[in-house]
């Protein structure tokens, strides 16, 4: 389910980015992720994004993050510890699957970064787990 047709879109009332690659939806700590069909997100596609997180957010930024996998697309996973390396700036992240291939991925991922990675079967799922995260840091 794309974020924008979650009650949580209205509530959290987001900043919605267009990269060429895909929508970001910025709210107060989280970011929503919805990569496009067929893209692989690679290094130079991370440092845009990161680049427009210290934009909206500041050099100091701590966000969440949920990469809503609504379409299929691949990333190269060392881009989880590059991020954690140079930027650190991931409080937690999420990942919403909804194939079986995914979660595999989403698997893999876990293990190339330090950082709590959750898989999830629904964004709703995955929004919870980040507002129960929050409570207990």
């Amino acid at each position: 389910m794309k974020f924008e047709k979650t009650p949580y879109f209205n509530k959290l009332k987001p900043y919605k980015l267009k990269l060429s690659f895909g929508n970001y939806y910025f709210c107060e700590d989280l970011i929503v992720g919805e990569l496009f069909e067929g893209i692989h997100f690679d290094w130079a596609m991370a440092k845009d994004l990161i680049s427009e997180i210290y934009i909206h957010y500041g050099e100091n930024a701590k966000i969440y993050y949920i990469a809503n996998r609504i379409n299929s697309y691949s990333i190269d996973p060392q881009n989880w510890l590059k991020i954690e390396k140079e930027h650190d700036i991931l409080k937690a992240s999420a990942i919403v699957v909804y194939s079986n291939s995914s979660y595999i991925n989403a698997s893999l991922e876990k293990h190339f970064t330090k950082k709590s990675i959750k898989r999830c079967f629904s964004l709703v799922e995955a929004i919870n787990w980040v507002g129960n995260f929050k409570e207990f840091n």
